[in-house]
């Protein structure tokens, strides 16, 4: 058969489900935040509306965005309204995240509107590029002082030394956090592939055993300040992170076999030869 260089587009499940949510230990924090049990079909924006009752946002129907015209930031920061597409798996996910963390969410758009006043709307800066790489694809890294060497560890790729042999500190010193909502969706269906990035912060003694609650307002506050002080333009943030790894999140992980995958778990590519 002839191979092909076409990859296939991602598809989530079609229809609504709360026990996909509930059965997948990637969903936890949002199991536990929000009370999906009693929902049989998706929640609409009348539902999601309810929820963000403590922010400054409010959801709304996607045709109010096509029907104005401005661009998807634009439109948010002019109305503090987020157009949300109706049964939906991505923008379901992005309300969560709002809600999660209005603060962060609320800095991320500012700042896409500061870059589109200098650069464009259809020129991508640096800045806006990364925003766009938390926003789609982060998830945070929480270290407590034990953990810190796993931030050179993970960017070096040293899986196994992370994951394997040194898979206590998950959970006890290390608390992962899913920031980007994109990884939400792809997570409804996972892949051998599915790949984040990471951002490392440190964290107090103890903030893995911390109330889910607590530990999102939390971050919300930390990743406000450290955005603003230039996190994401840190060569050494936003790095690969391969989800299915992180001890937990996978049932097939608890095998050491399954980080032998040097096509999942590539090893750290060989600086380029500056020739002569």
């Amino acid at each position: 058969m002839q191979k092909t260089d076409v990859k296939t587009r991602f598809t989530p499940p079609k229809d609504w489900s709360t026990h996909l949510l509930r059965s997948n230990p990637i969903f936890a924090d949002l199991c536990h935040h929000f009370s999906f049990d009693r929902l049989a079909q998706w929640p609409d924006v009348a539902w999601l509306n309810r929820i963000a009752a403590q922010i400054t946002v409010s959801f709304v129907d996607n045709d109010a965005l096509s029907a104005d015209g401005r661009y998807y930031e634009e439109y948010i920061y002019a109305t503090a309204q987020v157009p949300t597409r109706k049964d939906n798996w991505h923008d379901f996910f992005g309300a969560l995240i709002w809600c999660l963390f209005p603060k962060t969410k609320a800095l991320l758009n500012k700042l896409h509107i500061a870059e589109i006043k200098t650069h464009g709307s259809k020129q991508r800066s640096k800045l806006r590029n990364k925003l766009t790489l938390l926003d789609e694809c982060g998830v945070v890294l929480c270290l407590e002082p034990g953990a810190v060497e796993h931030a050179q560890l993970l960017r070096q790729h040293q899986w196994q030394h992370s994951f394997v042999t040194q898979r206590p500190d998950w959970w006890q010193y290390i608390r992962p956090v899913i920031f980007g909502h994109a990884i939400y969706e792809m997570a409804t269906a996972p892949f051998i592939g599915l790949t984040a990035k990471a951002v490392f912060v440190e964290v107090p003694n103890g903030f893995s055993q911390w109330p889910v609650s607590e530990v999102y307002r939390y971050l919300d506050s930390l990743l406000l300040a450290q955005i603003n002080g230039g996190i994401l333009l840190d060569q050494t943030q936003l790095t690969p992170l391969p989800v299915l790894g992180v001890p937990g999140w996978y049932q097939a992980n608890n095998d050491n076999g399954f980080y032998h995958n040097t096509d999942y778990f590539r090893p750290k590519p060989l600086p380029r030869k500056i020739s002569g």
